[in-house]
């Protein structure tokens, strides 16, 4: 197969050489991404246990400062940050029963918008460079094809011609398929891979969305007992 591929025109060499690339940058990704959303997993665990085992909101943002990135601490710290914000607002007009009527009014929607703000940077974050695998995957096969199509008709011109027998035309057609093959072969990957990083993003989400709700009921018992935190 080497030798098939040195001896290619150099438009199905250039073709070769394009796939070729995107195969690496795929794999890099593929790399990329697998030690991410493990240490993702990893953080929002560490971070859980200390927000389990810790009673006072201050002292969980304390504790967890120095983690790197996790999606339950972004979440967490997008609420707690609002809160304080409005326990701010209210105890400086000394509205303390004010706060409790605006909660009972209108619940924890500004909370809730907060924290959604912490979701949606998480999964920037979380679906960086998935896009780059789906674009490889999808235009890899027509690249490879593109390429296969032009060796057969460079080799099916120099048969019409009669300046060339099957025998030597043949070679021209297995470089031309080999093209189609490394298309495959860099597409496939990233196509799997697309999916199985997008399902893994999906999980993270629902574990972030049954942190966010935990975190609501928290935060609605404290407003309840009007405690500081």
């Amino acid at each position: 197969m080497l030798r098939i591929i040195w001896e290619s025109g150099v438009v199905v060499k250039s073709v070769l050489f394009i796939l070729i690339l995107a195969s690496i940058i795929s794999w890099a990704v593929v790399l990329k991404k697998i030690k991410q959303l493990k240490k993702i997993e990893l953080n929002n665990m560490e971070f859980f246990n200390c927000y389990s085992g810790l009673k006072k909101l201050k002292e969980i943002v304390l504790t967890t400062e120095h983690f790197s990135f996790t999606p339950f601490r972004e979440v967490f710290i997008e609420g707690y940050n609002e809160l304080i914000k409005l326990r701010q607002n209210f105890v400086k007009e000394n509205k303390h029963l004010a706060m409790k009527e605006h909660f009972k009014d209108y619940g924890l929607d500004i909370i809730i918008r907060a924290m959604q703000k912490g979701v949606i940077e998480s999964n920037i974050r979380m679906q960086s460079y998935l896009s780059l695998l789906a674009s490889i995957g999808s235009i890899s096969p027509f690249i490879g094809l593109f390429g296969t199509v032009w060796g057969i008709i460079d080799s099916f011109s120099g048969l019409a011609s009669g300046s060339a027998t099957l025998d030597v035309v043949a070679p021209g057609i297995a470089e031309a398929l080999v093209a189609t093959a490394v298309g495959l072969g860099a597409a496939i990957p990233a196509v799997w891979f697309f999916n199985y990083f997008n399902n893994r993003v999906d999980k993270i989400n629902s574990e972030i969305k049954k942190f966010e709700q935990d975190f609501l009921n928290l935060i609605e018992r404290t407003m309840v007992a009007d405690k500081e935190n």
